[in-house]
């Protein structure tokens, strides 16, 4: 199946902004979209920004105009680009992809990001 591992989550005072990177590893030929969600606590994940191979985006409504979610095929990596952060951006923020002709979802481990008032 397909690998993810997320980078670059920490913490950072409202204002501020964080770069998550995430890098695939195995049948990576299989990606189709690649994307990143979150999870605060006692809340329910939610889909904070998406890209297709050819590099349409989504973002949630939270979010848009503030990160940035860019991908290269090549290396099989999709980067989160995250400026004007603010305390209610905090949570665990996870990697995703789903398969080519398939059902399959795929998720990394997950990343922190605390953002202080």
């Amino acid at each position: 199946q397909v690998r993810l591992v997320e980078s670059g989550g920490g913490f950072v005072q409202a204002g501020g902004s964080l770069r998550l990177s995430c890098a695939a590893s195995g049948i990576v030929f299989r990606i189709n979209d690649m994307g990143w969600y979150r999870q605060a606590p006692g809340k329910q994940r939610e889909m904070v920004a998406r890209i297709t191979r050819s590099g349409r985006t989504k973002y949630a409504d939270s979010v848009l105009g503030r990160f940035t979610i860019s991908r290269d095929n090549d290396k099989s990596t999709v980067d989160l680009q995250m400026n004007g952060l603010k305390p209610e951006d905090t949570a665990v923020y996870f990697c995703y992809a789903n398969l080519i002709a398939s059902s399959t979802e795929c998720w990394g481990q997950g990343t922190q990001v605390t953002v202080s008032s």
